[in-house]
């Protein structure tokens, strides 16, 4: 968007803003033949008053790319009608943070972008002040028009040359909304790209077309970690429509840039035909032993043992349990998961004259630089990222080894733009995976049926003694903080399967074991699940927590359980043979969900969800009710498919096995329930939705098999078999 503009004669003046993020708030460029008014960073002013906002977060269907203009328009004081949205590169230096993961948009955005809005309307009304040698008091503005108490008018696209020569007003200091004035925040606003997506232009980094683009096919060890021995690259160079055939080698990233060979041609499918002819022997020695029955085995052993370390240690454990009336103890399991992202990892590369421009469809853009500029010695100011739609992300494009390689084969090829695309089978099996983990969990009920105490000991894979990334538990789980005698202990296994985010990292691993196992204490103290939690969180308050993390507030906590049991009349349904209801709530990424799951269990083992309700806190404003429901859905949806259909990683020899949908499936819209959402508002600042509605539904799901049949599902995806005497 600012492309043309840094072309003719525009300076840039950074501000840091409130929040501690630094951006250039000004750049200034003069009007010259009717071209639009760049009015800073984000703001571009056309003759015809309307107003281009751009969107700096990458957009993986979260509606980043319309929130975030949102908060921007809001306090500029225009009509939605009149806003266009384009998407930025990718600069910190200039936008601030870029990232999509975490949920942390919301939070992070939610003051500066209303800010970067309301510096640019000081200015227009400051350049309409200085024209009519009038009081800014006696001013107001609406729908991009400023307007004296006179009655005079001008419009922002009059004021714009004006205003960019005007000194950029103290950030720390610009008048916000009341949010009693909002016009936009808080109205349903349809996506930005809707309309292109269902004329299906191209968006997304798979769609990027480029003059004289090759293809590429990269082919790698199906052992992570293999090195490249032998084979018959010149025999492949020989194909008719092949024209190159190179060999990567490994730079030590093994996560990043190792061992392999691209096959480029004219055609993606010319280039994939010619890679399936390569013979390559591999050197996969010390590999070969890591597999899936493998890891059950040891991780039985080491649950037998005790923990390598502790996680947390609070009270006095061991006298809980030698005073204690009744024990519940349990074992729960969960698989390694493929993000399986409709859209493979794809990246296109242009390497010329010692820069790099890259178009990617990236959560994480920086990074991805660092990544590119170690592997190819590039300057990092020296490489450009245009930042695609993404075709899911579930954090899978929070690595960005696709970008690397991508730029390395490019490299290879001076001057000519190169398009590495991943097959299905590929992505699946060069994924980055949520890890698997087993978990003993023993608690100590007294007389009363009073919660005690409670252990954990956590297998899941680690090294040096250290969790693998998304391996991690935090020593604040609930119930810690609520329960005096608290032992979370931890020991770890070694894998060569690359590790990484999926969506609510952790998270939704951690709720379906603690929330399984807390229902089943729940049932051994003779009440319901919802019942206990409330129990356990007492009266409002902050819990202890890490360091400069927001801290879990009990009452925010009691505020969506009672909501969702309200709404689903949790506690007034008539029980029945096969059918069955369950619980779960959770706390991840400063989002507080509670939700229901009614269900029934054929004889044969099938599980039909019929309704899910869920509450959520995500604090005092929804900023687009209409993609925060969405949000809210897809999580719902993503949660059911990871407990129902199958989705498991599958380790042979060091290689994964799974290939295509029809041995990892995904959810489909026949299996979709009725979701019902409500948000419960409370007086705290707004915070994401991209991730914290997910992790209830699991345990809700299995608590509701438990309802209707009497089986206690501790290991997951849910089978038939499972279900079935």
């Amino acid at each position: 968007m600012l492309e043309a503009a840094l072309e003719r004669r525009s300076f840039l003046k950074a501000v840091a803003l409130a929040s501690g993020l630094a951006f250039d708030a000004r750049i200034v460029l003069a009007a010259e033949d009717g071209r639009p008014v760049v009015l800073n960073a984000f703001i571009k002013i056309a003759a015809d008053n309307s107003v281009t906002i751009g969107a700096k977060n990458p957009e993986i269907g979260q509606g980043i790319k319309t929130m975030l203009p949102m908060l921007i328009a809001e306090e500029l004081d225009v009509d939605w009608a009149q806003v266009h949205i384009e998407q930025t590169h990718a600069d910190e230096k200039i936008f601030g943070p870029q990232r999509a993961g975490g949920s942390r948009a919301t939070a992070t955005n939610w003051i500066p972008m209303r800010k970067a809005g309301a510096a640019a309307r000081h200015l227009l009304v400051q350049a309409a002040a200085a024209r009519w040698n009038a009081d800014p008091a006696d001013l107001r503005t609406q729908a991009a028009i400023v307007e004296h108490k006179d009655g005079r008018r001008l419009r922002y696209a009059e004021l714009a040359p004006d205003a960019v020569r005007l000194s950029s007003p103290d950030l720390e200091t610009v008048v916000l909304k009341d949010p009693k004035d909002f016009r936009i925040i808080g109205k349903p606003v349809k996506g930005a790209d809707t309309p292109a997506i269902v004329r299906g232009s191209p968006l997304f980094g798979i769609d990027t077309t480029l003059p004289g683009m090759l293809h590429a096919a990269l082919e790698v060890c199906p052992v992570f970690g293999g090195r490249f021995k032998a084979g018959n690259l010149d025999a492949v160079r020989a194909i008719p429509g092949v024209r190159h055939v190179i060999r990567l080698e490994g730079n030590g990233q093994a996560e990043s840039l190792f061992d392999g060979v691209a096959v480029l041609a004219e055609s993606w499918w010319t280039a994939d035909r010619a890679r399936q002819a390569l013979e390559i022997e591999w050197d996969t020695s010390g590999l070969e032993h890591y597999e899936t029955d493998a890891y059950a085995v040891q991780a039985e052993r080491l649950l037998q043992e005790k923990p390598q370390a502790d996680i947390a240690r609070n009270g006095d454990v061991d006298s809980a349990f030698s005073a204690a009336a009744k024990t519940v103890r349990a074992r729960y399991s969960y698989p390694f998961i493929a993000h399986a992202t409709l859209e493979p990892q794809n990246c296109t590369a242009l390497v010329k004259n010692g820069t790099v421009e890259l178009w990617a469809p990236t959560q994480n853009p920086e990074p991805g630089r660092e990544l590119v500029s170690e592997a190819l010695g590039i300057a990092p100011e020296n490489i450009r990222i245009n930042m695609t739609r993404i075709g899911g992300g579930f954090g899978r494009r929070l690595l960005n080894d696709y970008m690397v390689r991508a730029a390395a084969i490019a490299a290879k090829v001076p001057g000519i733009p190169v398009k590495l695309l991943y097959s299905r089978t590929d992505d699946l099996r060069r994924d980055f995976y949520r890890p698997g983990g087993w978990h003993n969990f023993a608690a100590a009920l007294d007389a009363t049926g009073k919660l005690t105490a409670l252990t954990d000991h956590f297998i899941t894979f680690g090294k040096d003694g250290a969790p693998l990334r998304a391996a991690q538990m935090s020593p604040f789980e609930f119930p810690a903080g609520c329960l005096p005698d608290v032992h979370y202990g931890q020991s770890f296994m070694e894998t060569n399967l690359p590790t990484g985010w999926l969506r609510a990292p952790a998270s939704n691993a951690l709720a379906f074991a603690f929330q399984g196992f807390l229902d089943e204490v729940a049932h051994a103290a003779g009440m319901s699940l919802p019942a206990l939690m409330v129990s356990l969180l007492g009266p409002p308050r902050d819990l202890p927590g890490s360091p400069n993390a927001p801290r879990f507030n009990t009452g925010r906590a009691r505020n969506v359980i009672d909501a969702v049991c309200s709404d689903a009349g949790w506690g007034r349904t008539t029980p029945s043979t096969g059918k069955g209801r369950g619980f779960g709530f959770y706390y991840s990424h400063m989002g507080y969900f509670a939700e229901i799951v009614d269900v029934t269990v054929s004889k044969a083992g099938g599980v039909h969800v019929s309704k899910v309700w869920v509450a959520g806190d995500v604090g005092r404003h929804i900023i687009n009710p209409l993609h925060a429901e969405q949000q809210v859905t897809g999580a719902v949806i993503e949660g059911l498919a990871q407990a129902l259909i199958g989705q498991i990683v599958t380790q042979v020899a060091g290689s994964v096995v799974q290939e295509n949908f029809h041995d990892y499936p995904i959810a489909q819209m026949a299996g979709t329930p009725e979701i019902n959402v409500r948000f419960v508002q409370s007086d705290y600042p707004p915070t994401g939705l991209g991730e914290p509605a997910l992790p209830p539904v699991i345990p809700a799901l299995a608590n509701a098999v438990f309802d209707a049949i009497g089986k206690r599902i501790r290991t997951l995806p849910i089978t038939p078999a499972m279900l079935t005497p």
